[in-house]
């Protein structure tokens, strides 16, 4: 398994093309009355679970502050489908 800072650093390093759905376009559709499909509450989930994983594990402000910032832009620019893998599961 991948630690947190790998991961965090292959999610950062994709190269998109094109336009891609993200975890909070998942959740701004939800939030709209939009039925998410059983793949897209599960990459949610997951991400949910990553997140309070990799925030609850960190006990320096700073390093907090760094990490959340991070996981705001993987929120908001990589791919939902990222999510599926079997990293974010466990």
């Amino acid at each position: 398994m991948l630690q947190n800072s790998e991961i965090i650093k292959s999610l950062l390093s994709k190269k998109q093309i094109g336009l891609v759905i993200s975890i909070n376009d998942l959740r701004d559709k939800e939030f709209s009355g939009i039925k998410l499909s059983p793949d897209e509450k599960f990459a949610l989930s997951n991400y949910d679970n990553y997140r309070l994983k990799v925030l609850n594990n960190i006990a320096e402000e700073d390093k907090f502050h760094q990490s959340y910032r991070q996981l705001q832009v993987i929120a908001n620019l990589s791919d939902w489908r990222e999510f599926l893998k079997e990293e974010f599961s466990k």
